[in-house]
């Protein structure tokens, strides 16, 4: 008699707390940090509740950009070609093309006759 693998659900073991894959736990962790700034100056000028909530929302959107993907939207000529991909992918792919004096390279094989 033969031995046989029995399928299971493992999407949920590489998180951590439940919700926060590797990836989005940097991305909120830097949100947080570009959000305590903030929190500093609210705090001196006596208005501590309002800097935390601002840290909670550069968190929030640091988990933002590290979990979730770009709708593809038929309307929107955007999200018809990046549509399915991750946010920080698409941010890092427009900062690279904006750094490279927005030139685009591509690589084609021609062939020879």
């Amino acid at each position: 008699m033969g031995t046989y693998n029995i399928p299971r659900n493992v999407k949920g073991e590489g998180r951590i707390l439940f919700i926060f894959s590797g990836k989005s736990m940097i991305y909120t962790m830097i949100g947080g940090v570009l959000g305590l700034p903030l929190y500093f100056i609210c705090s001196a000028l006596k208005l501590t509740m309002v800097g935390i909530i601002l840290v909670g929302v550069f968190a929030l959107i640091g988990f933002a950009i590290g979990t979730f993907k770009i709708p593809s939207i038929a309307i929107l000529k955007f999200t018809k070609k990046v549509g399915g991909e991750n946010i920080d992918d698409v941010i890092k792919r427009a900062i690279m093309f904006k750094k490279n004096g927005s030139k685009i390279y591509l690589n084609t094989k021609e062939e020879e006759k």
